[in-house]
């Protein structure tokens, strides 16, 4: 299906004034685009390390919403602006330019699945989307090991340096038995790539409730025993995982003491978290107590810019750092407690 695209040019003055009054005219889903500097809140917020960079704050904005193919635009252009003209006095509107253009409806939530092909994720493990064949991989051999992920809504196809940097160091030094906790789970990509190399049993824990439950149903579909804890009670014994066996739950083990708790402390022999610096810095105040006496904390998702002040945050929280990681523009840590 085909839609029309309209774009209102205006100020940032009166953007939030016309957005009710297109909603008040039935049309939903309006878009805004300015050059409105992002405040330390806003930056806060937004949980990424490379902030994007705006040009200088000009005051015009730009509104675009859709409407079926066949509307009759200049009617709704002319309607809009008779509701605008009660307000002309009041605020400065800008100069209400209209842009058209036609767009082709498309299933944007699965189309970029055509771009996620099997790849290697590192010597002898390979990811593969649950809708190819591995065959697609021209290095593939049978004693690779497959990992099927479908990431849904969830983060983490896998394919990024960063998770690519967990599955090395997961590699190299998790052990037999060895009790894996896996700190924002995403799709669950790491706590499986763990249990498949030997883990005694997982326990992941995300923010994203739609991240807990696609981990469950990757884990499953790799012939793992999973299963997701909705912590209806008050307690949940998530210390008490059978063996070959993952749980999965949702909730911040920096801000829920009760589930720091539940989660149990003097415990894993594994802690891997694949998030951000800024969220890696305050973790590494309190994962530690998690972690049994030399236990692991391997963590990933740092830019390389932040890499000193991650390396200094596990240093002051009693971390011996044995081994730094870099690929690309990334960098991940592995560090004794």
């Amino acid at each position: 299906m085909k839609w029309k695209k309209i774009t209102l040019e205006t100020t940032t003055e009166a953007e939030d004034l016309i957005s009710a009054v297109l909603d008040e005219m039935g049309i939903e889903g309006v878009q805004i685009e300015d050059k409105i500097q992002l405040s330390d809140e806003d930056k806060k917020r937004m949980f990424i390390d490379i902030l994007p960079e705006l040009p200088p704050d000009d005051g015009v904005a730009e509104l675009s919403f859709y409407v079926d193919v066949d509307t009759d635009v200049v009617q709704l252009e002319n309607a809009i602006l008779e509701n605008l003209e009660y307000y002309k006095d009041e605020y400065n509107l800008g100069t209400l330019r209209f842009e058209v253009s036609e767009t082709e409806d498309k299933d944007w939530i699965n189309n970029w699945k055509e771009f996620f092909k099997p790849f290697r994720a590192d010597e002898g493990i390979v990811i593969k989307p649950t809708w190819t064949d591995v065959s697609e991989l021209p290095d593939h051999t049978d004693g690779d090991l497959i990992i099927e992920i479908d990431p849904g809504t969830a983060f983490g196809t896998g394919a990024h340096e960063t998770t690519k940097l967990c599955i090395k160091a997961l590699k190299k030094y998790l052990k037999s038995s060895d009790k894996l906790l896996d700190v924002g789970c995403g799709s669950g990509i790491r706590s499986i790539v763990g249990m498949k190399l030997g883990a005694e049993c997982a326990l992941g824990v995300d923010v994203d409730d739609n991240a807990s439950h696609t981990s469950v149903e990757n884990a499953v579909i790799n012939g793992i025993d999973a299963e997701y804890d909705s912590r209806d009670g008050s307690i949940c014994h998530l210390f008490d995982i059978k063996k070959n066996h993952i749980r999965f739950f949702t909730g911040n083990v920096l801000e829920d003491d009760n589930l720091c708790k539940q989660t149990g402390f003097d415990r894993f022999d594994v802690v891997v978290a694949n998030i951000l610096a800024d969220i890696i810095i305050p973790l590494s105040a309190v994962t530690s107590k998690y972690m049994r006496k030399g236990a692991l904390f391997i963590s990933s998702g740092i830019i390389n810019t932040k890499e000193e002040a991650v390396r200094r945050a596990l240093f002051n929280n009693g971390f011996e750092i044995i081994e730094v990681m870099h690929m690309n523009d990334w960098v991940a840590f592995v560090a004794r407690k």
